[in-house]
């Protein structure tokens, strides 16, 4: 696959500009001639933002579809791993330059199927840019785990190590059927004109996905309400207010996008021989263990798997801050 990289309005050799740092952050846009696999040759906007000093090993942080650039929080603004990164944390900005990407489609401009191999491709074409010639490390959870496979088997020689956390090289049967309905939820809300109703439902459907049955047995465990003469669970409220936050900063082009590129993934194992690390979530309803241990067998490099135990499933790597911040120093190289 050919990519012909091409900046926006300016001569092919001009160096990446960068907008006004906030706190420490640089971030930058980059457009691309970038050659699809399910798609042909599209012209991408990729957004970007790297933290940390010049010169540091550079690490790749990526998390799932609803994640981005911002990764390190700041006024006003959380980032969407506070707990992992930023200076004095597992992933230490201090030590470290970090790199994050939107995702292509996450503006919902590009209204084509996208693989995850089409991120990883892009991510290759943006080092090109800032002129980073190998990754110390890629640190990818959920669908950044698929993308950091991809980007494992595709740029190899670009890459020092990878920690795949709850991300696998193909989608689970189950787990599709999920995201599935979810999608048909938000296409009938588009063909009846109530699209942030659909994607809050969508959003609402995919909370029980990434969660387990153990959390939500501590946490509402109460008997259902009658309101206005019709029956109310314990967990609605929670639910709908996931869903009205999601619904109020997504649109649903990216959302089934994206959605799909999950389970476009499809990677060989054997491809990959980068020293890699996979964590496994025993109770992940998503990804589950028996897959990446199957990942795991199938690697061509040096591997090991780590399971955690959690009741917040998928979403352990945003709950368990503590174990996950163990591994990260672990696969890093920072254990004292």
């Amino acid at each position: 696959m050919s990519l012909n990289h091409a900046p926006h309005a300016e001569p092919a050799d001009a160096p990446a500009t960068f907008a006004a740092p906030t706190r420490a952050a640089r971030r930058f846009a980059f457009e691309l001639s970038l050659a699809m696999r399910h798609a042909g040759t599209r012209r991408v906007r990729v957004r970007g933002e790297w933290q940390g000093p010049a010169g540091a090993p550079v690490v790749v942080v990526a998390g799932g579809i609803s994640a981005g650039r911002q990764v390190v929080g700041e006024p006003g603004s959380p980032g969407w791993w506070p707990a992992q990164v930023g200076p004095g944390r597992a992933i230490d900005t201090t030590r470290r330059r970090v790199l994050a990407l939107d995702w292509l489609g996450a503006d919902g401009s590009l209204d084509a199927p996208i693989d995850p191999a089409d991120q990883a491709d892009a991510l290759a074409a943006v080092l090109d840019r800032l002129e980073v010639a190998r990754l110390d490390a890629f640190v990818g959870a959920s669908y950044g785990a698929m993308v950091g496979l991809q980007f494992a088997a595709r740029h190899g020689a670009r890459l020092r190590r990878l920690l795949a956390i709850s991300g696998a090289h193909r989608p689970h049967p189950y787990a599709s059927a999920w995201r599935a309905l979810q999608r048909q939820v938000v296409a009938l809300g588009r063909s009846e004109g109530n699209v942030s109703h659909a994607l809050a439902l969508a959003r609402q459907w995919a909370m029980l996905s990434y969660r387990t049955p153990e959390e939500f047995a501590r946490r509402f465990d109460a008997p259902a309400a009658l309101e206005a003469g019709q029956v109310r669970t314990a967990a609605e409220d929670y639910l709908a207010h996931c869903g009205r936050r999601y619904a109020a900063r997504w649109c649903s082009t990216a959302f089934l996008r994206l959605s799909e590129s999950i389970d476009l993934q499809q990677v060989e194992p054997a491809a990959i021989t980068v020293p890699t690390t996979v964590v496994a979530v025993a109770e992940d309803r998503l990804v589950p263990l028996s897959d990446l241990q199957a990942l795991v067998e199938g690697l061509g490099g040096p591997a090991r798997l780590r399971v955690l135990r959690s009741e917040f499933g998928h979403d352990a790597f945003l709950k368990e801050d503590a174990a996950v911040a163990r591994l990260l120093r672990e696969s890093l190289g920072d254990v004292a």
